[in-house]
């Protein structure tokens, strides 16, 4: 079996990698790369100190439930790509990467053109950080957790479609009932994301799952990467939720309005 992943360079991006190199005999990852150290180097996020302070918080988290970035395994072929440079690829460079079984993209830039066309006629499966369509855009676990619901964090596993976040649903995935901080919550999501993926395509069930249209009017919010600054951190960081807030929140879940929920 050979995989395809379009995803982006940081721990919790490698840890899907990896994943799916136990489960595949090839697997081709294209990465767009962007700065391990967000908050304390300019790249997709600016250097700031709120934002230097906001994501010691999210690297702790994530080196806590993935590790450090590493080495890929050796069924592994990557091309690594500045963040935004996909879309200016000539196809021809992809070749290779487009015979396998699945696709997945997890984390990439917005696919546009004659990739996408390639992608949604494969019935790639994007892994949206977010449980859509209450939460679409970016950073939307951030924003359920400004919202003081952190019953809606978690992950949609659906179909690519040239719509950002539009796509068909397959399932939701949740992290487990836990007393822990909002940082890790949310990486606990990832990791759920990751597992009830993996565990999907491993059983052969995965495009096997009825899909559901995104009903709209259920959305609560639909963010932006510029709808993230310095005074919706700080004052995130300020009013932070408490574990035992998560851990109320979460024994209180209404799983009824989800789909297919995989909860780990």
């Amino acid at each position: 079996m050979k995989i395809t992943v379009f995803t982006s360079n940081q721990p919790r991006h490698i840890s899907l990698i990896k994943s799916l190199a136990l489960i595949a005999d090839e697997v081709f990852a294209v990465q767009e790369c962007n700065t391990v150290f967000p908050g304390q180097v300019d790249d997709f996020f600016k250097r700031s100190d709120v934002m230097k302070n906001y994501f010691t918080h999210v690297i702790n988290a994530e080196e806590k439930v993935f590790g450090s970035p590493g080495f890929l395994p050796s069924n592994v072929r990557s091309l690594s790509l500045k963040t935004g440079d996909l879309d200016k690829l000539d196809i021809d460079i992809l070749r290779p990467a487009l015979q396998s079984d699945y696709y997945i993209v997890f984390g990439s830039s917005y696919i546009k053109g004659e990739l996408i066309e390639f992608l949604v006629g494969k019935k790639a499966i994007n892994i949206h950080m977010g449980l859509s369509p209450f939460y679409r855009g970016s950073s939307c676990n951030f924003w359920a957790l400004y919202d003081n619901k952190p019953d809606y964090v978690g992950a949609t596993i659906h179909l690519l479609s040239t719509g950002l976040d539009s796509g068909k649903m397959l399932f939701h995935a949740l992290p487990a009932v836990d007393e822990v901080d909002p940082f890790l919550l949310g990486m606990y999501a990832v990791k759920s994301a990751h597992s009830g993926l993996v565990s999907a395509i491993e059983s052969g069930e995965l495009l096997k799952i009825p899909v559901v249209e995104q009903n709209k009017s259920q959305e609560i919010r639909y963010t932006r990467n510029k709808d993230f600054t310095d005074e919706v951190a700080f004052e995130y960081l300020k009013n932070m939720l408490t574990a035992q807030d998560v851990s109320y929140a979460l024994k209180n879940r209404d799983l009824s309005i989800l789909l297919n929920p995989y909860v780990s």
